[in-house]
């Protein structure tokens, strides 16, 4: 079923997947996936919670996917926040799901996202947080001095000129082509990953002002009084997101159990990878919420 809310008064889409039982079935919000693809990748995600007895709201976050919003593939975490909370304003009161037994998973920037929203809404249940970006500020330095300072000299120029000449954009992934040096994501299996988890229509580009967006986000400390349950997964051969960082978090938060797969950071999208990143996720949903 196709839903649509508005956020920054732009019109943001999801799909609601429902389960045959129970009638009023538990909701998990699902979202993220590849920065700078997001939604990628995650239907598989949608369709097997469901197939378990969930209610999930899949939904494309602004610049993204089915959704509206200019230009393209921006990312920004402050605006993915707001349509994280706008989606959740407009299911609560629904009478086809049970808003009061709440599950917020979130993939890579979302995953730290889901953190944050959840930190801020004690009626959410759980949070299930898959390869989590938990600071835009840190993944970006992961790749030294020089790539933040050059990103953000691109960024600048970015916003100097899109309202005139449009956007100056870079490299979501490295291909080996063109500003290859400032893309996003430059890890050796990326490229391939992105090529097979993306639609035909994504464009390996996104504004150079993502970079700047993601410099200024940085972890937030009203983490800490997260109330609610927390799944951690993460990938002890991730090279995007390193496993450490994943395990800090978790041992920062009081409830916060964190589980270690033998897999990179792409494995979790298909194949074995993904069978267990979703049977892990299951059997905590499982374990806190009311059936």
């Amino acid at each position: 079923m196709k839903l649509t809310f508005r956020s920054g008064g732009e019109r943001c889409v999801g799909r609601l997947y429902r389960p045959d039982r129970p009638a009023d079935p538990a909701l998990i919000v699902l979202g993220g996936g590849p920065i700078g693809a997001e939604g990628a990748g995650l239907d598989r995600f949608a369709e097997h919670l469901a197939a378990a007895g969930y209610a999930v709201f899949h939904f494309d976050e602004r610049n993204s996917g089915g959704s509206d919003g200019e230009p393209r593939n921006l990312l920004s975490p402050s605006r993915q926040r707001a349509d994280w909370e706008a989606a959740l304003a407009g299911l609560r009161g629904r009478s086809d799901v049970a808003t009061d037994r709440l599950i917020l998973w979130g993939v890579d920037l979302a995953g730290g996202t889901v953190l944050d929203v959840a930190a801020d809404d004690p009626r959410v249940t759980a949070v299930v947080s898959q390869t989590p970006i938990l600071s835009g500020r840190a993944f970006l330095r992961e790749r030294g001095l020089g790539f933040f300072a050059r990103g953000t000299l691109a960024g600048v120029r970015d916003l100097l000129q899109s309202r005139i000449r449009g956007p100056h954009t870079v490299s979501v992934v490295d291909d080996g082509e063109g500003d290859s040096g400032l893309a996003l994501v430059s890890t050796p299996s990326a490229d391939r990953a992105y090529r097979d988890l993306a639609d035909d229509d994504w464009e390996n580009r996104t504004p150079a002002r993502t970079l700047l967006a993601l410099a200024r986000h940085t972890t937030d400390e009203d983490r800490e009084r997260l109330s609610c349950p927390v799944l951690f997964v993460g990938g002890t051969r991730d090279d995007v997101v390193p496993i450490e960082s994943v395990e800090a978090a978790s041992d920062a938060l009081a409830d916060a159990t964190l589980v270690r797969l033998p897999a990179g950071h792409f494995d979790l999208y298909e194949g074995t990878g993904f069978e267990q990143a979703i049977g892990h996720g299951l059997a905590f949903v499982d374990a806190v919420v009311e059936r």
